[in-house]
């Protein structure tokens, strides 16, 4: 696994919650859930790519 990959998912999760944090305390409530939904899909959709890469690779592995 790749180190970077830990540090961008961090980055993106503390990116986020600034975000969330500014935008609560502004009293706009939708769109820190909003904001807090795309940056769960933009993680899910890194993880997605890595699990279908892990996947090649045990293919790969096993010539299936």
């Amino acid at each position: 696994m790749n180190v970077d990959l830990i540090f961008k998912i961090a980055a993106i999760g503390i990116l986020v919650a600034v975000l969330n944090q500014l935008l609560v305390r502004s009293g706009r409530e939708e769109q820190a859930m909003m904001t807090t939904l795309a940056g769960l899909v933009v993680v899910l959709m890194i993880m997605v790519r890595e699990i279908s890469t892990l996947f090649q690779l045990i293919k790969t592995l096993f010539d299936l």
